[in-house]
């Protein structure tokens, strides 16, 4: 049963955490703002931070399909929004031929029907839903072209695509569009005009903890402060990739796994290939670099518990 969107950013921030998505006010208010006025929502951020998984919350919180678009370098119209089923249409040339009971004009009418159509995750958002306006997720879309982020344009605006040979499709409800991006090249204006836009970044420490509670229960309260500790020592280190979230909830999972009830600095030394995925990285902070930061976060924890 599908539910109905939220009325206000308090609704927002209940729906995300419906989803077992723990976000702060900025976040909600943008996701309210793009549902509410029906606009396209733009996420920025580095890898790892969550922006892939609004749009999976809110498929799942709003009882909506998700239609997922993941972007690489060369991605075309035949593979993003529809193509002509060729095989079909050969065969049915030929069995018109074969027959002879229709002209040219009517066998091309029909061959570029509906029926000999290929919908793509572009072209299926526009389809009318019983259970409402899908979420169309464009993933990573700095990844693409600049030509098609051209393209993009026609659907972010006006939820519709023009198609030569058989007309313009248009949206009854305009999807739900979530685009991301890690910001390894630049989005072209003309497509961020027709977004809302939010960077997502990095969670606080406080956040951070509130995250392994939801997603990592199973972990003790004294580990999760510790591996937030760490993990935000990391991100103000000049690291050639520093740990998203994504990399906290795995490295917290782990430790569970191995039945640690706190860190020390052998177990941080054992288990950095879940955190760090960069052996220079890695081989910056095992040893002594890992048992400084281990330290630090131990006697900043000590005394905030003793205030």
């Amino acid at each position: 049963m599908p539910n109905t969107l939220p009325a206000s950013v308090d609704d927002t921030l209940d729906l995300l955490r419906r989803g077992n998505y723990v976000a702060d006010r900025s976040l909600a208010t943008a996701l309210y703002l793009a549902l509410k006025l029906r606009r396209p929502l733009f996420l920025e951020g580095e890898a790892g931070v969550g922006k892939t998984e609004i749009a999976k919350v809110l498929s799942a919180t709003l009882g909506r399909r998700l239609l997922r678009l993941q972007c690489y370098e060369g991605l075309d119209v035949a593979a993003a929004v529809y193509e002509w089923n060729y095989a079909r249409q050969m065969m049915e040339i030929r069995l018109a031929e074969a027959s002879g009971d229709r002209d040219r004009d009517a066998l091309g009418a029909d061959i570029f029907s509906e029926r000999f159509l290929i919908k793509r995750p572009l072209l299926q958002a526009l389809e009318p839903d019983p259970a409402g306006a899908p979420v169309l997720l464009i993933d990573e879309l700095d990844r693409t072209d600049e030509p098609f982020e051209a393209y993009l344009l026609e659907i972010l605006s006006d939820f519709q695509v023009s198609i030569p040979e058989f007309g313009t499709v248009t949206a009854p409800e305009p999807p739900i569009v979530i685009l991301t991006s890690n910001r390894t090249r630049e989005i072209h204006d003309a497509l961020k005009r027709r977004c809302f836009y939010h960077w997502v970044d990095y969670p606080n420490a406080e956040r951070e903890r509130a995250i392994l509670a939801v997603k990592a229960p199973n972990a003790d309260a004294r580990l999760a402060a510790q591996v937030v500790g760490v993990v935000q020592s990391l991100r103000g280190m000049d690291l050639y990739k520093a740990p998203g979230v994504a990399e906290t909830l795995d490295w917290a999972q782990a430790l569970v796994e191995l039945n640690q009830l706190e860190l020390e600095p052998s177990v941080i030394n054992d288990t950095l290939g879940t955190l760090l995925k960069y052996q220079d990285d890695i081989a910056r902070i095992q040893g002594s670099e890992a048992a400084r930061i281990l330290a630090q976060v131990k006697t900043e924890l000590a005394a905030s518990t003793a205030r």
